[in-house]
């Protein structure tokens, strides 16, 4: 059975309580923040509340990566647009830039498309770039920014992504901001130091979060099959709501949906989704395939139970 926490009286049973059904919304009047402390993790228990964290629809991204030909795409899009979705989930993938308009074009209208890089201003002099104007001209809605393979291979720096999302933004496309630690960053204890780095320089760039879905990836569980505990993801993104609370404010904090991505898999989503601030996935590898794709989506179900 869900707990959740009042001001006046601490925990009281979901059915006691007769708490809201499953709406994808976090009741303000129940927040309860924790200290974040400097260690990368620890095994204390999440706090209990009610429902997913971050209001809105859960939210599943597939970043497609630097894979895909068009006969391979056409398969995936075609296993996409069989597969029995949930509803009440937002879903969005990212094709290869050349592939985006093929996607466009035969993807069902359930699932958006998402651009894997935008540039920092206005198109122009600006060799193999792809502005935020060109992205809406094919009808992109969604930009992933910050992913660390952008940061680490490309040498993206934490201010540039920040314009790079505030300028996506002012051109109504919606952000997926990424932030995650490299491992030697975690192992010396500095994981919430180097997010909320990365989330400053998002909260110093963008004019609003209101079309911003945080991902938070560690560097150390992309692509390599290992995978944060939902108890050791569950922790971060408590401390990246907290750090949103405190340094941005509590509406932002309340509505803002905070994804994980990091060898997500149809096997590990379920125990993954129950954790009441991971409002979602981003999904590499796990995306590619169809089936896998949406058994990630429909974990959705495991959150309504776990509320």
């Amino acid at each position: 059975m869900a707990m959740y926490l009042t001001p006046a009286t601490g925990p009281k049973s979901a059915a006691a309580a007769s708490p809201p059904l499953f709406s994808g919304l976090r009741a303000t009047t129940t927040q309860t923040f924790f200290q974040p402390h400097t260690r990368p993790l620890s095994n204390r228990p999440s706090r209990a509340i009610v429902a997913m964290a971050g209001s809105g629809k859960f939210f599943v991204g597939g970043n497609w990566k630097c894979n895909g030909t068009k006969d391979s795409i056409k398969q995936l899009v075609s296993d996409l647009n069989s597969a029995t979705l949930e509803p009440d989930v937002d879903v969005v993938v990212g094709p290869p830039f050349v592939y985006i308009d093929q996607v466009k074009n035969s993807l069902t209208d359930r699932i958006e498309i998402a651009a894997q890089n935008s540039w920092i201003g206005k198109g122009g002099a600006f060799t193999g770039e792809i502005s935020a104007e060109q992205l809406k001209d094919i009808g992109c809605k969604w930009v992933i920014l910050g992913h660390s393979e952008r940061r680490h291979v490309l040498k993206e720096n934490d201010e540039f992504i920040g314009k790079k999302a505030a300028y996506a933004l002012s051109l109504g496309l919606g952000v997926i901001a990424c932030i995650g630690e490299l491992l030697e960053e975690r192992e010396a204890g500095k994981t919430f130091e180097v997010c909320f780095n990365q989330l400053k320089a998002y909260a110093d760039a963008v004019p609003s979060w209101d079309n911003i879905v945080i991902a938070y990836e560690p560097v150390w569980a992309i692509g390599t099959g290992k995978v944060a505990s939902p108890e050791q993801a569950q922790e971060v993104h408590v401390a990246v709501r907290d750090w949103l609370a405190k340094n941005v404010s509590a509406e932002v904090a309340s509505k803002t949906r905070i994804i994980y991505g990091g060898s997500v898999n149809a096997g590990n989503s379920a125990d993954l989704a129950k954790k009441e601030d991971i409002d979602g996935f981003l999904v590499g590898g796990a995306s590619l395939k169809g089936s896998d794709f949406a058994t990630i989506i429909n974990s959705v179900t495991a959150k309504k139970v776990a509320a």
